[in-house]
């Protein structure tokens, strides 16, 4: 069996004729172990062979109206002929572009200009682009080049790919305006007026740490990145991920996805944190009806870390009490009793002190002990009941947002990927991760190029070439 695929342009005008173009011939026999179907070589260079012809005559029809000059209707004078490359999913093609002089009518920054690079300004086509920045988010930027030539029939490189993401990212970037002291809007007045809010909006704040690409130069071998994911009842998370060292828009950033929720002035939201210093100040100033509540999983984890150290002690008796005493603590945090959970913790200091000349581990417990009851103390103002929240059904720990570090941070340079990163590439990567992890990186396509948008996609569909 012989099979030929021709492409036919049906011209506007009914009179002429249309044109067809052989562009592919496929040959089956009959035999048990011949091809069913296309295979993947062959389905690339069908595709590859349809779109040459056709983005051909698509770009001869759109640069005739560069012929006459737009303000005095004036034919161009025509400049010689130079080549554009223009890259697609279905390949890298070779436009040959016709260039003219500018009309005199007008004055022009240059003599001549080239026809084709004024339709194709970016000179990569706009799903090509879409899917370098969605697929450099899920692996790395080589297994993406793999991955791509692998099932397209194009040649591309992972710096070029690398490229096409940060330019995607800073797009983002450029839409979030600068940060300001305050997110705050209007006046208590103009709150009073808005209509009730549905429910309470949860946000939770942690960190993850990412390993630096410059340790020589760096006082430290990794760095923090921000993360945060939103959780309200009837709607999908939102989430936001920044180096807060690099990021300058932090406040911004984090006003931007609550309001994507519909968040007005009058909603309820509630931060969870972890109470490091350089996330506990991120929720001042971003909304007045905020709560700020240290999360609880944060507080069982150091005290299960001081009972760790506990049973190093050499003495039976005293790990046993050791424990008492710490499971004492935990008993009052979980109760909001701040001030007796820090005198548990001074009692707890000064048996240390008595014992650290007798037994190491209870150098080591003081000295975790000290930090403990200093981050207790910095968060005191955060530290709310938490047996009522427990009992009233509001969250009280960080525990999706512990999800959020995993899914945005180690999944792509941390656990699978182990690779180092500069603190400007895994802040740009991350924000192109975490609109494709919420869904949202295909609407930003589309609202930045109308071509992309379903409505034009079925329009140019119907339309005959």
């Amino acid at each position: 069996m012989r099979m030929r695929i021709q492409v036919v342009f049906e011209p506007d005008d009914e009179g002429k004729e249309p044109i067809v173009e052989d562009i592919f011939s496929l040959t089956r026999d009959n035999t048990a172990d011949s091809m069913i179907g296309l295979s993947l070589e062959e389905s690339k260079s069908i595709v590859a062979a349809i779109q040459q012809p056709m983005v051909t005559r698509q770009l001869v029809e759109m640069s005739k109206q560069f012929r006459h000059c737009d303000h005095c209707g004036k034919r161009q004078r025509r400049n010689g002929r130079d080549t554009i490359t223009y890259r697609t999913l279905f390949g890298n093609l070779k436009l040959e572009s016709q260039r003219y002089y500018h009309c005199d009518c007008c004055k022009h920054d240059a003599k001549t200009f080239s026809a084709l690079a004024l339709i194709l300004p970016e000179r990569t086509a706009p799903e090509f682009t879409y899917l370098q920045s969605k697929w450099a988010t899920r692996m790395s930027y080589e297994e993406t080049v793999s991955s791509l030539e692998e099932v397209l029939p194009l040649t591309t490189c992972s710096s070029s790919i690398h490229r096409r993401t940060l330019s995607t990212a800073e797009r983002l970037e450029a839409e979030i305006s600068e940060n300001r002291a305050t997110t705050i809007e209007g006046t208590p007045v103009d709150w009073a007026e808005l209509p009730p809010p549905d429910q309470r909006l949860y946000v939770g704040i942690d960190g993850g740490f990412v390993r630096h690409r410059d340790e020589e130069e760096q006082s430290g071998r990794h760095f923090e990145v921000i993360v945060g994911k939103t959780l309200e009842k009837g709607t999908d998370s939102k989430r936001f991920a920044f180096v807060q060292t690099l990021d300058d828009k932090s406040k911004q950033r984090v006003a931007t996805t609550l309001k994507s929720h519909g968040m007005q002035m009058n909603s309820d939201v509630t931060f969870l944190t972890n109470g490091a210093d350089d996330v506990r100040g991120l929720p001042a100033d971003l909304h007045p009806n905020a709560d700020h509540i240290l999360d609880w999983f944060h507080i069982a984890m150091k005290v299960t870390n001081l009972k760790q150290i506990a049973k190093g002690i050499a003495v039976e008796e005293q790990v046993n009490e050791t424990l008492n005493s710490l499971d004492g603590v935990r008993h009052r945090l979980w109760h909001g009793y701040v001030n007796r959970a820090v005198d548990a913790i001074n009692a707890l200091l000064e048996t240390c002190d008595h014992a650290s000349a007798v037994d190491d581990a209870f150098c080591r417990l003081h000295r975790k002990l000290s930090d403990f009851r200093t981050y207790i103390q910095n968060n005191r103002d955060f530290i709310p009941q938490y047996a009522d929240r427990q009992q009233y059904g509001e969250h009280f720990s960080t525990a999706f947002a512990e999800s959020a570090v995993n899914e945005i941070v180690s999944k792509r340079m941390v656990k699978k990927q182990q690779m180092r990163w500069s603190k400007r590439g895994a802040h740009l990567l991350l924000q192109v991760r975490v609109k494709v992890l919420d869904g949202d990186l295909r609407g930003k396509f589309e609202t930045w190029h109308s071509c992309m948008a379903p409505q034009a996609m079925e329009s140019n569909s119907a339309m005959s070439c």
